[in-house]
């Protein structure tokens, strides 16, 4: 079975005026956010702003943070180094997956899998 355009939370389904009813905002604050580039929803054919879930999701949290009383070039720099971190995690969780599975098959192929505690080096340093 295919994947239905609204199980995808990136398909841009919802004009401008839906999400300003949706969640209470003004269309001008989601169109200053669209030119500050803090909010980039995709257009459709005929020029108008269509917004994914994700999209509005990012919306809200913006509107928190412009609720506490940060700006919109603050609020942008926010979510860059959210993205940014977020992508960090994933490496790092990629990385740790790795370094698991070479150890994990250095061991084997060692036969030292239960010889006791090593070094870097493999060097064993049980007591």
């Amino acid at each position: 079975m295919s994947k239905l355009p609204f199980d995808d939370e990136h398909a841009p389904l919802y004009s401008l005026g839906q999400v300003a009813d949706m969640l209470q905002v003004q269309q001008a604050f989601l169109r200053r956010l669209d030119q500050h580039e803090v909010v980039s929803p995709r257009r459709s054919s005929g020029g108008q702003r269509r917004y994914s879930r994700h999209d509005i999701m990012v919306v809200q949290h913006v509107t928190r943070m412009a609720d506490e009383g940060m700006t919109l070039i603050a609020i942008r720099r926010i979510l860059q180094l959210e993205r940014e971190l977020a992508d960090l995690k994933r490496q790092l969780e990629q990385a740790q997956a790795r370094l698991s599975e070479l150890e994990d098959s250095g061991l084997e192929n060692s036969g030292l899998e239960n010889s006791g505690l090593e070094n870097a080096d493999g060097a064993d340093v049980s007591p």
